[in-house]
């Protein structure tokens, strides 16, 4: 279980790529709340982060792992 320490004022930014990496699992799915710690608003910010972030082709869709 990889729970993360998270503050309040955590802000996702789609172009940085190592730290959106850093929420995503081998075969690049988003991980869920559970894992990653992240409030519910943060998780929402994540996922809209990482779709922009793949939809500019800064982030693969699918892995091949």
């Amino acid at each position: 279980m990889r729970r993360m320490k998270v503050d309040a004022n955590l802000y996702f930014d789609y172009k940085d790529v190592k730290t959106l990496q850093k929420f995503l699992d081998p075969y690049g799915r988003i991980e869920a709340s559970s894992r990653t710690g992240l409030s519910a608003k943060q998780q929402r910010q994540l996922a809209v982060a990482v779709k922009r972030a793949r939809h500019l082709a800064l982030l693969p869709f699918v892995t091949m792992n």
